[in-house]
């Protein structure tokens, strides 16, 4: 399976972030706090999560403002980002959307609404860990059974290889760094060398191409693996 999912909580109310951080972790995802919005903005530069849950009236640095400096920003405006507000007027939901927030919530919420706007925004980004079948030309990835199809034939990959496909098949055509496969596959709390992920791109394209297919990764000199 593929590693799980992480999820920024930028609540500095520690009652609201206790319960979230529970919640959300008992729904599977990787849960990385944060109490201010500078704080916040610090971790989005060094470690990007999947998605974003921001509450509005932060110290510091508002909600608001870093929900527009992110969007702002051509490497971190993907980052699906999930406003919490007790501010419930039409005027401040508007603002929120059109600041670039990808969804508004307003407090009190209901946890099991909250959780199901979570995924639909995983969706959108990280389909692979939401039950999903991925397709790139002929090749065909199923995350429920694990299994993986190229063209009519049956391709066996070990579940590395599978995560790593499947990170591939997320975002075609993106370039990942070496670091950026070993977070999404290996997992950030685990220490692997990146020459690590050379030996399971090799083996990757090895079993992908063992049908007479064309090698679909491509090496960026000097800056990683795509697909496609």
């Amino acid at each position: 399976m593929t590693t799980r999912p992480t999820v920024l909580l930028v609540e500095d109310e520690p009652a609201q972030r206790e319960v979230l951080a529970y919640n959300l972790a008992a729904d599977g995802f990787e849960v990385v706090q944060a109490v201010t919005g500078a704080e916040a903005e610090l971790i989005v530069a060094e470690t990007p999560p999947d998605v974003i849950l921001l509450d509005w009236m932060l110290p510091e640095l508002s909600g608001i403002e870093l929900c527009r400096r992110l969007k702002a920003r051509a490497e971190t405006r993907r980052i699906p980002v999930i406003m919490i507000s007790a501010r419930s007027e039409e005027v401040d939901r508007v603002r929120g959307l059109e600041t670039g927030a990808d969804d508004y919530v307003v407090k009190p919420y209901s946890m099991v609404e909250l959780m199901a706007r979570v995924r639909v925004q995983l969706r959108r980004v990280r389909p692979a860990t939401v039950g999903i079948v991925l397709e790139h030309g002929d090749i065909r990835l199923d995350t429920e059974t694990h299994r993986v199809h190229r063209g009519a034939e049956e391709v066996r990959l070990g579940p590395t290889e599978f995560r790593l496909l499947a990170c591939f098949m997320e975002r075609p055509g993106r370039v990942f760094t070496r670091e950026a496969l070993l977070d999404r596959v290996w997992g950030r709390d685990i220490y692997v060398e990146t020459r690590t992920v050379d030996v399971h791109v090799g083996r990757l394209r090895k079993v992908l191409t063992e049908g007479g297919g064309e090698d679909p990764i491509r090496t960026v000199r000097g800056s990683g693996y795509a697909l496609g």
